[in-house]
């Protein structure tokens, strides 16, 4: 028998692999948001390491290829928040999962192929359940959709989106390693409101960024945020781009994993992203700065379960951040938090 929100503990989270980079992050802002999470993940010794800094947490470990195992996982759980990359290796059976024990699904996808299959595959069967499967709720994907969204608020359409990052450095996680080398598929943008793939020669352009970058050539840079964006914005094209620095780092194996600088594990790693939206030769633009793409990317998918946890949303199935949430709003509360920098 499927069991109904009503049934649930609404404070429970199954956070699947809890021991991450990242993981450990949404775990810290669970618990300082009065959530009870479930420590879940397939590596068992790794689980029991983080075990012996929460004690008090429930520790489940699972087989991604099981449905029951994957069941028993997320017993009792309102939602389940996927942290465990690759997420096209992830992602699919962990949906069904949430699916048949009609709960909240959210990860941390920058994989546009996981993206694309996951409205191709769930989008129907999640409305039919009235839940929500939110991907890609983190720095890439989520908080791009919230900042383009809020901008369309203004605007019936939009002939361009751009997106553009600077990082001052980029030490990625295993996870993005791992990601990277699962991810083989090619990667797309947005023109003439239809997806195309990337030129193999990117396209590079200046970009006036806001102190303390200023200008700079960026190099074009789409992640999940062109998929999720182009799914509910009246938009006819999307561009994303990256200071090439960052991209450098990325490219070298040799560059090492994040280094923790506060107390709170978080790196020194300083971000802007900036988007514009353009129509009728009129351009507006917001702009959201902060400290650590991994680190920030907590507050956000944190941020969206306290909002499906409060009923705090318009839709259900598979969405984005900026379709099922008040994006002005959600940014405004992560500023206040102290996460954001929003102009």
């Amino acid at each position: 028998m499927k069991r109904t929100h009503k049934n649930l503990n609404n404070k429970i989270v199954t956070v699947i692999g809890a021991y991450g980079h990242t993981g450990k992050f949404v775990i810290a802002e669970l618990l300082k948001e009065g959530f009870i999470p479930v420590l879940a993940g397939r590596n068992k010794e790794k689980l029991q390491e983080i075990g012996k800094k929460y004690p008090n947490l429930e520790i489940r470990h699972i087989s991604i290829d099981n449905p029951q195992n994957l069941d028993n996982a997320v017993n009792n759980s309102f939602a389940i928040i996927n942290c465990a990359g690759p997420f096209l290796d992830t992602a699919m059976s962990i949906i069904e999962c949430a699916l048949r024990n009609n709960i909240h699904y959210l990860d941390m996808t920058a994989e546009q192929q996981c993206v694309i299959s996951i409205y191709e595959q769930f989008a129907k069967r999640a409305r039919k359940e009235r839940i929500v499967i939110l991907p890609a709720m983190a720095f890439f994907g989520g908080l791009a959709d919230l900042l383009a969204t809020s901008l369309m608020d203004k605007l019936v359409a939009a002939d361009t989106i751009n997106i553009s990052v600077a990082l001052d450095n980029w030490m990625p996680t295993l996870g993005t390693r791992k990601t990277g080398s699962r991810n083989i598929y090619p990667r797309f943008t947005y023109r003439n409101k239809k997806l195309i793939e990337v030129p193999t020669i990117k396209p590079k352009r200046m970009w006036q960024f806001s102190e303390p970058f200023g200008s700079l050539e960026v190099e074009s840079f789409p992640l999940t945020e062109i998929i999720t964006i182009s799914k509910h914005l009246n938009v006819n094209e999307i561009n994303t781009y990256m200071n090439l620095a960052p991209l450098m780092d990325i490219r070298n194996p040799e560059t090492p994993t994040p280094v923790a600088t506060k107390e709170n594990g978080l790196s020194s790693q300083v971000f802007i992203m900036e988007v514009e939206a353009c129509s009728n030769k009129k351009t507006n633009k917001i702009v959201a700065s902060g400290i650590d793409i991994y680190g920030i990317t907590a507050p956000l998918i944190v941020e969206a379960l306290i909002r499906i946890e409060q009923g705090l949303f318009k839709e259900v199935g598979v969405v984005s951040a900026g379709e099922t949430f008040d994006s002005s709003d959600f940014l405004d509360s992560l500023a206040t938090k102290g996460f954001l920098d929003i102009k």
